[in-house]
C-alpha cells in the first residue's frame, strides 16, 4: 500500500476544513483528472514517436502543448485550494481543444469522437450541472461546426446518432450532478446541526461541558507552546436553587440565559466560555496576568449583580461568587485548573458569597471582597 505522504501528495497536497468535503472531493478529483490526462498523453507521444500510432503533425504539437499547460496547471495548483475553480476551468477548456484537434487530425481513429463523452461527465463533475450543460451544449455546436470540414465526414445519420447520445449523456449527468450536490449540501446541513446539538448548550446558546473542555485543551496547549500565561474563573450563581423554588424553573431559565448574555458580552476573541453544570459558568481567559485576571472576574460580578431580570414584573438582584486561577509555571491539564478555580468559588461561598476569591497555589486563598 501506498504510504500516507505519497498520497496525499498524489492527490494535490492542499489540506481541507471539516465543513469543505465537497471542495475536497473537487479539488483531488480534478488533480487525479490532470495526472491521468499527462501519463495517456505521454504514452499517446511515446507510441507516435515509436511508430506505433500517428497523430500527426498539428495534432502531434498539439498534444506536446497540452502535456506542458497540464503540468503547468498541476504545478500551480499543487497545495493551493484557493486556485481550483480558475485551474479547473482551463483545463477543461485545454481538454476541449485536444478533443477537437483529434477529431480535426487523427482521422485514422474512428473512434475518437468518443473522447467527448469523457470531456463531458467529468466536467459534470468537476464543475457542477449548469459548465456541464455548457461544455455539452459546445461540444455538439463544435461536431456539427468541424464535421463539414473533416478528410472523411460523419454521415448525417451518425451526426444525428452522435449528436443524440451526447445530449442524453448530457442530461443524465445533468440530472445526477444536480441531485448528488442537493443530497451533499443537507448532508453538510445536517452534519452542522448536529455538531451544533453536539456542542452547544440548548438552553444558554454556550459551549456544554464536552466541548468547552475539548477547545480549552487546545487553548492550553498553545498557551504552553506560546508561554504565555492563562487564567481559569469558575462562576457559580448565588441561592440559584431558591429562585427555582420561589418562581419556578422558567424563571430560572430566565436568569442562565440573561448570565449568559452578560458573560458573553464581556469575552475576548480570545477567550472561551462554557455553562459546565446546573448555574455553574468556567471562563478562560489567554496571555493574561494575575491583576488583570481579577480585574476581569470583578467587572464580572459587578455585572451580573447589576443585570437585575424583571421576574413576575419585579426586578431580581443576581449574584455571583467566582473562583479564579492562573497558570503556574510546570504544566498541568485543564481539570487540575478548573478544581483549582472550583476550591477558591466554594471559599467565596464560604467568606459571604458575591465575592471574587484567587487561588494562592497552597490550598488556601486570598479573598477580594466586593
Amino acid at each position: 500500500m501506498l504510504k500516507p505522504q505519497i498520497v496525499h501528495f498524489l492527490l494535490g497536497g492542499a489540506e481541507f476544513e471539516e465543513d469543505e468535503e465537497y471542495l475536497q472531493f473537487q479539488f483531488r478529483f480534478l488533480y487525479i483528472l490532470m495526472l491521468n490526462g499527462l501519463v495517456f498523453n505521454s504514452a499517446f507521444l511515446l507510441s507516435d514517436g515509436v511508430g506505433l500510432v500517428r497523430l500527426g503533425s498539428a495534432h502531434l504539437i498539439m498534444t506536446q502543448a497540452y502535456s506542458l499547460i497540464s503540468l503547468l496547471l498541476m504545478v500551480l495548483v499543487w497545495g493551493r485550494k484557493n486556485r481550483f475553480t480558475w485551474v479547473a476551468w482551463s483545463y477543461v477548456v485545454l481538454n476541449f481543444l485536444q478533443f477537437v484537434s483529434a477529431l480535426l487530425f487523427v482521422t485514422a481513429d474512428e473512434m475518437r469522437v468518443v473522447w467527448f463523452f469523457l470531456q463531458i461527465s467529468g466536467v459534470y463533475i468537476l464543475l457542477g450541472a449548469w459548465p456541464g450543460m455548457f461544455n455539452t451544449l459546445a461540444t455538439i455546436l463544435a461536431i456539427h461546426t468541424v464535421n463539414p470540414n473533416l478528410q472523411s465526414p460523419l454521415s448525417t445519420h451518425a451526426l444525428a446518432t452522435l449528436t443524440l447520445s451526447l445530449g442524453a449523456a448530457g442530461v443524465v449527468f445533468h440530472v445526477y450532478s444536480s441531485r448528488s450536490v442537493s443530497f451533499h449540501r443537507r448532508m453538510v446541513e445536517s452534519n452542522v446541526q448536529l455538531r451544533k446539538l453536539s456542542t452547544e448548550d440548548p438552553l444558554t446558546g454556550l459551549l456544554n461541558a464536552r466541548a468547552y473542555y475539548a477547545l480549552v485543551d487546545k487553548l492550553i496547549r498553545l498557551a504552553s507552546r506560546n508561554d504565555t500565561s492563562f487564567a481559569v474563573l469558575f462562576i457559580d450563581l448565588d441561592h440559584f436553587k431558591s429562585i427555582n423554588d420561589r418562581y419556578g424553573h422558567e424563571a430560572g431559565d430566565r436568569v442562565l440565559k440573561e448570565t449568559a448574555a452578560c458573560l458573553a458580552r464581556l469575552l475576548r476573541h480570545s477567550d472561551a466560555l462554557g455553562r459546565i453544570g446546573g448555574e455553574e459558568f468556567s471562563i478562560f481567559l489567554s496571555n493574561i496576568t494575575q491583576e488583570e485576571a481579577l480585574r476581569f472576574a470583578e467587572k464580572v460580578r459587578g455585572d451580573i449583580e447589576q443585570r437585575m431580570p424583571r421576574i413576575e414584573e419585579t426586578p431580581l438582584r443576581i449574584t455571583a461568587s467566582i473562583g479564579v486561577a492562573m497558570s503556574q509555571s510546570e504544566p498541568r491539564t485543564f481539570a487540575e485548573i478548573q478544581g483549582e478555580a472550583d476550591q477558591a468559588m466554594y471559599r467565596a461561598k464560604a467568606a459571604g458569597r458575591n465575592r471574587v476569591t484567587l487561588f494562592d497555589g497552597k490550598s488556601q486563598a486570598a479573598s477580594r471582597t466586593d
